[in-house]
């Protein structure tokens, strides 16, 4: 028998169902990651393909600016999420190496940050003593502590290379789906441009459906808001082309 949200809820909150999760190694998110690279994806690839069309240029040169955009710009993307994961990764060791150096040097100071943390958020007495020396009986906790309240860093760093990834094949996957109906010889430019147009309305709107379902937004909000924001962009780059081609007569 499926069980209601409720009964749900509450099995996830048995003490041995939380002990199990909270035992389990954390994982990385890269939600963030894929989103980013489908809407980029589609956003640049249908982009350039609408600007191609504006401009009066033949399909297959909207089909060879488009797999080159695929390849080159989700590269580019893909290297530029490494380089910021890289980057906050390196940050983070670098705070965790600055507090443990910190309590090996001056650990009375360290506790005494410890103290005025908890102390702020309304502990006193015996009791903020005992969270204090329980923390700092534990280096890797007291470091944890420290990144968390002080500094404000989560301690679970991201993975570069997992989200460089991530980011690479959601751009690919998602950006090539406005190039196949120029792969359909049996359509003329219009009808190709037509079906990719729609084809793109798709993604875009999928795209925000995936992403309520994750983020627990409003579902057809998010799938329009998303449409609306790649139907801009494509539209943007339509026009440009248009008014390229009217004014150099091209």
């Amino acid at each position: 028998m499926k069980k209601s949200p409720q009964e749900r809820l509450e099995f996830e909150h048995r003490p041995e169902v939380i002990a199990k999760r909270l035992n389990s190694p954390q994982k990385t998110q890269n939600i963030s990651d894929a989103v980013l690279g489908a809407i980029d994806g589609c956003v640049t690839t249908f982009a350039i393909i609408a600007g191609t069309i504006g401009a009066g240029f033949s399909a297959t040169t909207a089909l060879i600016l488009g797999f080159a955009n695929l390849f080159a710009d989700g590269f580019s993307m893909a290297v530029s999420n490494y380089e910021a994961n890289k980057a906050q990764q390196d940050f983070v060791e670098s705070v965790r190496q600055t507090e443990a150096k910190h309590i090996q040097q001056i650990p009375e100071g360290e506790r005494e940050e410890i103290r005025q943390i908890f102390q702020r958020k309304g502990f006193e007495g015996q009791t903020l003593e005992k969270i204090v020396q329980t923390i700092t009986q534990n280096k890797t906790l007291w470091i944890d502590t420290m990144m968390i309240e002080e500094h404000g860093i989560q301690t679970q760093a991201p993975e570069p290379i997992k989200a460089a990834l991530t980011t690479f094949a959601a751009f690919l996957v998602v950006g090539a789906i406005p190039l196949i109906p120029f792969l359909i010889p049996l359509l003329d430019v219009y009808q190709q441009f037509l079906f990719s147009t729609i084809l793109a309305a798709i993604m875009f709107f999928t795209i925000g459906l995936l992403k309520s379902l994750v983020f627990t937004k409003p579902m057809i909000y998010s799938g329009l808001s998303t449409l609306l924001t790649g139907g801009t962009a494509a539209g943007l780059a339509y026009l440009t082309g248009y008014m390229l081609r009217e004014l150099f007569g091209i």
